[in-house]
């Protein structure tokens, strides 16, 4: 019988780092692999999962620009986004809280979904088809400190209890654990305190601890290492004062119209897709934004293999000390409603400011306005973008610095090889060398 394998995602996670998480420095010997561009987390596990490159498996980045629909949105779920097989197809798999994880085809599962009411009301949760019944057993997800100001230790916690349940009752063939910590603190200080990895090697343990009692091989996994920067580069900006770029404005502040606009940026961290309707206009386009500050070159998306019909016209990819913010007002007073709050989904790019909060008394306030039945708006979220201090999506100029693998074999130094990697553990191949 080929024995089972468990997979944990530490998000973060370097070989810099990883003396200081001792059970998964146990694990096996570790490699620096490469990930793809952008390096963030989408494109990342679609990556591991499938094997291929994003100009295969159409995952651009955390979001892109939907040219059907002229929207631009960022972390959706469906499995079906994915375009390419699986690794664990066929294979009875428990995926817990990795990306992609609605209509998977998974036997269990466990993602984060809001309950949403259609006078806008948000209630948190989870969809658990797991057959655990983890909220009963474990309590609600800690759904604050999963992302947000509060985001922090109890969600990964929450997680890691989460799968070594589903890992001791179900005893699946295929395990997939995403353990978020060290994205948090990592991004919102330019120092990296070995602390937090220590929190997170705890929380790897407890599926570790779960893993060894059913005999399973162990692997570990990050999609990206973080780097200081001190830098916020607001492309959309620029594209605006240059006339590119069509704004609406309203009662609940100025709205991006990318479909109205000439060219567009949707910022991921150190990359951003730039769209540009006229294609005529493209040569102007990247002298224009090679002309800015924090970028560091202008490139065409076939040249990091994300020539996709979902990607830019161009890549621009930013400084290493520098990210790219999705801001596209130029006064703070017409900013988007949406701008202060945490919104994933409705922001036309990724915002690491939703790690911030203006006033503890402020969001004490809008919490006892929900109670009481009040109408409110969670306007926390600083537009501070020099607030932030890590970033990622670029690779690093030192392997140390970058994503790793630990575990038993011949560790691949792509992420492209892990699903060959995994499938031969999973038919009991060569590479189980990993102690009972």
């Amino acid at each position: 019988m080929t024995r089972p394998i468990v997979v944990i995602n530490v998000v973060g996670l370097t070989p810099r780092l990883l003396p200081h998480a001792p059970r998964i420095s146990a694990l096996g010997a570790s490699r620096a692999w490469t990930s793809p561009l952008p390096a963030v987390t989408s494109t990342s596990q679609a990556t591991m999962l499938t094997g291929l490159s994003p100009r295969e498996h159409g995952i651009v980045g955390n979001g892109w620009f939907y040219r059907d629909t002229q929207e631009i949105r960022f972390w959706q779920q469906a499995s079906s986004l994915v375009q390419g097989p699986k690794f664990y197809d066929g294979v009875e798999t428990a995926k817990m809280f990795w990306w992609f994880n609605q209509s998977s085809g998974v036997k269990y599962s466990a993602t984060p979904k809001p309950h949403y009411g259609c006078d806008g009301s948000k209630v948190f949760d989870i969809i658990d088809n797991t057959g655990c019944d983890l909220t009963r057993k474990l309590g609600p997800f800690p759904f604050f400190s999963f992302w947000g100001p509060n985001a922090g230790l109890p969600a990964s916690d929450w997680i890691a209890k989460a799968t070594a349940a589903v890992i001791r009752k179900q005893k699946p063939s295929l395990t997939l654990a995403y353990l978020p910590h060290l994205d948090y603190d990592y991004q919102r200080f330019d120092v990296q305190d070995v602390a937090r990895v220590a929190e997170v090697d705890r929380c790897a343990g407890e599926i570790i601890d779960a893993a060894n009692e059913i005999g399973a091989i162990v692997i570990a996994v990050s999609e990206y290492g973080l780097g200081a920067v001190s830098r916020p580069v607001h492309l959309n900006r620029e594209l605006r004062r240059r006339d590119w770029l069509t704004v609406r404005d309203g009662p609940f502040g100025e709205m991006l119209l990318p479909g109205e606009s000439e060219v567009f940026a949707v910022a991921d961290h150190q990359l951003a897709h730039v769209y540009v309707r006229n294609r005529d206009l493209i040569p102007e386009v990247r002298r224009e934004l090679e002309s800015i500050d924090g970028v560091a070159a202008v490139i065409n998306p076939g040249d990091i293999e994300l020539d996709h019909p979902r990607s830019g016209e161009l890549i621009a990819l930013a400084d290493s000390d520098a990210w790219f913010t999705y801001y596209y007002w130029l006064d703070n007073q017409r900013a988007p409603d949406f701008a202060s709050t945490v919104d994933i989904h409705r922001k036309p790019g990724y915002d690491p400011c939703e790690l911030f909060m203006t006033s503890k008394v402020r969001a004490i306030g809008r919490v006892a306005q929900k109670k009481l039945g009040m109408r409110y708006k969670m306007d926390v979220i600083p537009l501070d973008a020099t607030l932030v201090k890590g970033s990622h999506g670029l690779h690093p100029s030192d392997d140390s610095d970058g994503p790793l693998i630990v575990g038993p074999g011949d560790l691949p130094d792509d992420m492209r090889g892990f699903a060959d990697y995994a499938t031969n553990l999973l038919r009991g191949g060569a590479n189980d060398e990993q102690p009972r």
